[in-house]
């Protein structure tokens, strides 16, 4: 189905939604890629301070138990140089950085508690490294009373550094150099942070490529929504291979409600169709009988209308028009208030009495036409009886109308499945497939007979108003059976 087409858009959706960094694909992208980086480097730098707190401490540890030592021996300065058994010290104390050997990265100094300057130890002159760490450390008071090593920055290299007294006031200073702990820390975190850009630059493709497979059925809702802005109603939103339980529900509600939409322009498109329809044959229909007034009006206004048989002949014809124009009319009110679904007065009715009275008018107007009727006891239902005479009144005449005077008639009422049914059923010439299609139709006339074409659209709008159905059964040469199907009154039954 087409409809009229809304102005040209300036570019194609796909296009549109390629461009720019507003999109939900990129909004999603950048989403995660920020959460993993926080992530990475929070990750990081809990590593990073575990591990450095980690070999910080066995450091600490060991300068911490080499002071213990040291102190529980309750040595002096002089004793220790006298024990030849300090080869490790010696060899502490002598280790000199040089260019082709690096400092040492445990350092023994003793320190005068006085001047706070670095004494020979063994008869060896302190070392630069030694005269630097006394230096450092400056007043070796405080470091004594601080209960754990702390840093020093030894000639630019990081140390842990303790300190204790011995017997004769000489102090002691223990170092222990961080620098390789550092330099460790600096490449492992580089590595974190290189391994960590990796794992984003992956996480932005495979987020773009699963983002772009998931957002296909939103561009499918696009695509399809333009193409019924355009136009085309009967497009409807794909569905796609493993979609998300979320993205499905919305295709299906999409599709639902463009399927309510085109239902809806359907009806619409149809019921202009039936009101241009209807006012042309309305207009026909009153134009006829106004005609035939207005011609004898003239006839009358020009005198040549002269002798009394003419005038009353002119005088029953234009009345008995006015007389159709407002039966016509009449009809079309009757079907205007149907129309606007109006409140009838329900009460219980013997649809069995309304038959047989039916039957008896037909009988009275048309004495030679055989009549039966199955309407035996009585069958109540919740309705409006003037409405139910109506009904029967337009089948009967219907069928007096449309069939010749012999043709048999029965009429029927029964109760089942708790609803009753109303029949009326001939045996003329019936009707054809395409006009039983119709014969529901305002002013619809099979073959152009008599009669304004309104009355079983009538007895259509009067069931349905009381929520009931109307069905005809009908063939050529078949004859015509109208089924109206009501529901019974509650409580009530044949008696």
């Amino acid at each position: 189905m087409r409809v009229p087409a809304l102005p040209p858009r300036p570019a194609p959706p796909r296009l549109r939604r390629a461009l720019g960094t507003h999109s939900l694909r990129v909004k999603l992208t950048l989403a995660n890629v920020a959460l993993l980086a926080l992530g990475i480097i929070a990750a990081t730098a809990v590593s990073i301070m575990g591990m450095q707190h980690y070999l910080l401490g066995q450091i600490d540890s060991q300068l911490t138990k080499t002071r213990d030592s040291l102190s529980g021996s309750h040595l002096t300065l002089r004793q220790i140089d006298s024990f030849a058994a300090l080869g490790l010290i010696r060899e502490h104390i002598t280790t000199e950085r040089t260019e082709d050997r690096p400092a040492p990265d445990t350092v023994f100094v003793a320190v005068d508690g006085e001047t706070g300057t670095a004494v020979s130890i063994l008869g060896v002159a302190p070392t630069d490294t030694q005269r630097g760490l006394a230096r450092a450390v400056g007043d070796p008071r405080g470091l004594v009373a601080d209960a754990e090593p702390r840093d020093v920055t030894v000639d630019g290299t990081p140390y842990r550094a303790t300190a204790i007294r011995l017997s004769d006031g000489t102090d002691i200073l223990l170092a222990i150099s961080t620098d390789v702990l550092h330099k460790g820390i600096a490449k492992a975190l580089k590595l974190d942070l290189a391994v960590g850009t990796l794992l984003l630059a992956l996480l932005a493709c495979l987020t773009l490529f699963s983002v772009r497979r998931r957002m296909l059925p939103l561009e499918d809702m696009v695509e399809t929504s333009s193409a019924i802005a355009e136009g085309d109603l009967t497009r409807r939103i794909p569905s796609r291979h493993h979609p998300t339980h979320e993205v499905e529900q919305l295709r299906l509600a999409l599709n639902a409600m463009l399927h309510q939409v085109e239902s809806a322009y359907r009806t619409r498109e149809r019921t202009a169709a039936q009101l241009r329809r209807f006012v042309a044959d309305a207009s026909h229909e009153l134009r006829t009988p106004l005609s035939a007034i207005r011609g004898y009006l003239q006839l009358y206004d020009r005198g040549m209308l002269r002798e009394p048989a003419e005038r009353k002949r002119a005088w029953d014809r234009m009345m008995a028009e006015a007389d159709r124009m407002g039966h016509l009319v009449d009809e079309l009110l009757l079907l205007a208030r149907l129309d606007q679904q109006p409140e009838l007065r329900l009460r219980n009715v013997d649809v069995s009495a309304l038959v047989r009275d039916a039957a008896e008018d037909l009988r009275a107007q048309q004495p030679g036409r055989p009549v039966s009727v199955g309407a035996d006891g009585a069958l109540l239902v919740r309705a409006d009886e003037s409405g139910l005479r109506q009904v029967l009144g337009n089948l009967v005449a219907n069928v007096r109308t449309h069939t010749p005077p012999d043709v048999p008639v029965r009429l029927g009422v029964e109760r089942s499945d708790g609803v009753v049914r109303l029949c009326v059923a001939d045996e003329g010439p019936g009707l054809a497939t395409e006009d039983a299609s119709r014969v529901f139709d305002r002013f619809f006339r099979a073959g152009g007979g008599a009669g304004s074409g309104l009355g079983l659209a009538i007895v259509q709008g009067v069931v349905r108003a009381h929520g009931g159905d109307v069905a005809v059964r009908t063939a050529p040469g078949a004859g015509l059976a109208v089924t109206v199907t009501l529901p019974a009154a509650r409580g009530t039954a044949v008696r």
